[in-house]
């Protein structure tokens, strides 16, 4: 589901300088970023006193590009049920079996009846794993049944778990008494007032929004989002979220540390709250691969940032290293001197950009033989993509086409070499690559509005192709799904 609008205003924006930002900083956390070799950022902004200080995307992702948030969009999904508890739907002490009367005659585990929404809400369900493929398989066609027919190891409110039904549960308690899906009853309440564009959600086989993950949207809305946080729910002087609901969705519900010195040094350990993350500094909300939205209330910052990476500390750990000193003093320098480091910020924000797939023009004496060739899964890519059954290469003269054939569907995309190649539709892809030797096709595919890159290999000599995710994708891989659900509201 997708609503779109276009945002009111944009964000006012600042020198570093101006706010109290060291420019270095800044550019130490850029460098830190693209030299990691596990990390591929998309965008990035960083807010302090209500100003955008630094702003940049790496291109080929671009500022009014949807991303997916994966279980950022559980933040949403609290702030959902902050609002239903203000206007007086739901009670967070009320027993979640109680928005589900038809299932009352199904549940009969005590702990299962004793679950409240502030349960649910905190992950502290009783269950000490995830329990989504127990939960689905009990009962494909409604999750919170089948999960509420797994009786909870011990005592709801006692025990942490990251356990995706929880917060399904929750976006579905809201659905059923707002009467809307979540995008529709965020917009007037929260993403409106916000000036939040566009924003799509992904359903499930229920119809559902699924709310523990599936939201899609601007670096912009996530900063904006952080920065109502970061005001207590104010915004221009109307109040949006009930006031003190920041800090109650942000402490802590219920500890999670397992009491290893290296737990000490983990932002997933220092406790949970309303679909919020406490970090070791200030409190977050993320998803998979690298979403984030940092809420630094210490420092009066919010940073919004999309990437890719399997190693989410990491990006942590590298905004403690070299943010954090950035919003301290500013040290003795001139203001000649900071204003030519925050010129020289603005101008390496303006030309980021990720480097391009590597790969040598067609061979010459080899054309003839790749134009029209056609390629079948070797036995790594059916295990890595079951509907992707066959890649066609061609030319017409002027430039090389890679299509992927999906369910029986072409998915045509031109292969720029040297640089990346945007193509729309069907699905939002750059395109980059070319030959590793006379043999060998590499294309690599960005899926724009995922964190997922697809390589694809062709070999020449026995007319397979391989495909590997760089990142795999949650929602299932089937190509013609990897972008935001547009709809009509």
């Amino acid at each position: 589901m997708s609503t779109r609008r276009q945002p009111l205003r944009p964000l006012p924006t600042s020198t570093p300088a101006a706010q109290g930002v060291d420019a270095s900083g800044v550019h130490a956390f850029l460098d830190a970023l693209e030299a990691a070799p596990g990390i591929e950022p998309h965008s990035l902004m960083i807010l302090r006193h209500d100003h955008v200080v630094a702003s940049g995307w790496w291109a080929p992702y671009t500022p009014d590009r949807l991303h997916l948030l994966y279980s950022l969009s559980k933040s949403f999904t609290a702030t959902a049920a902050g609002l239903a508890v203000a206007e007086g739907l739901i009670g967070l002490d009320d027993p979640v079996i109680s928005y589900f009367p038809e299932l009352d005659a199904d549940i009969t585990d005590p702990r299962s009846r004793a679950m409240l929404v502030r349960h649910v809400a905190s992950m502290s369900s009783g269950h000490l794993d995830e329990t989504y493929e127990r939960a689905h398989a009990l009962d494909p066609d409604e999750l919170v049944r089948g999960f509420l027919l797994l009786p909870p190891d011990r005592d709801p409110g006692t025990v942490f778990a990251y356990n995706q039904p929880t917060t399904y549960t929750l976006a579905a308690i809201l659905e059923r008494v707002t009467g809307q899906p979540l995008t529709e009853y965020l917009r007037p309440r929260l993403l409106d007032p916000l000036g939040i564009g566009e924003v799509a959600w992904t359903r499930d086989r229920a119809g559902r929004e699924l709310g523990f993950s599936g939201l899609h949207a601007t670096t912009d809305a996530i900063a904006r989002f952080g920065l109502l946080y970061l005001r207590d729910g104010m915004w221009e002087g109307e109040r949006l979220l009930p006031e003190g609901w920041a800090a109650e969705a942000s402490r802590v519900h219920i500890a999670n540390a397992d009491g290893t010195p290296e737990g000490a040094l983990s932002d997933w350990q220092q406790g949970y709250g309303f679909q919020f993350w406490t970090s070791r500094h200030g409190y977050r909300g993320d998803g998979a691969y690298g979403q984030y939205c940092l809420v630094l209330p210490e420092h009066d910052v919010v940073v919004a940032m999309t990437s890719a990476t399997e190693d989410m500390q990491e990006i942590l750990n590298l905004a403690w290293e070299h943010l954090l000193p950035a919003f301290g003093p500013g040290g003795r320098r001139t203001l000649s001197g900071r204003q030519e480091e925050d010129t020289a910020l603005a101008e390496r924000f303006a030309r980021l950009a990720l480097p391009p797939a590597p790969g040598k023009p067609a061979p010459p004496d080899r054309a003839e033989t790749w134009s029209g060739a056609e390629f079948a899964p070797d036995d790594s890519a059916r295990e890595t993509l079951r509907a992707l059954t066959g890649v066609r290469v061609s030319t017409d003269g002027e430039g090389w086409r890679l299509t992927l054939v999906e369910d029986g569907h072409g998915l045509e995309l031109p292969l720029g070499q040297g640089g990346w190649t945007v193509t729309e539709e069907p699905v939002p892809v750059a395109a980059g690559g070319g030959w590793a030797d006379a043999d060998t096709l590499v294309a690599d595919l960005a899926f724009l509005e995922t964190p997922h890159h697809l390589v694809v290999t062709c070999s020449l000599t026995d007319r397979t192709f391989t495909a590997r995710w760089s990142t795999e994708p949650l929602h299932g891989g089937r190509l013609h799904s990897m972008k935001a659900p547009r709809g009509s509201v």
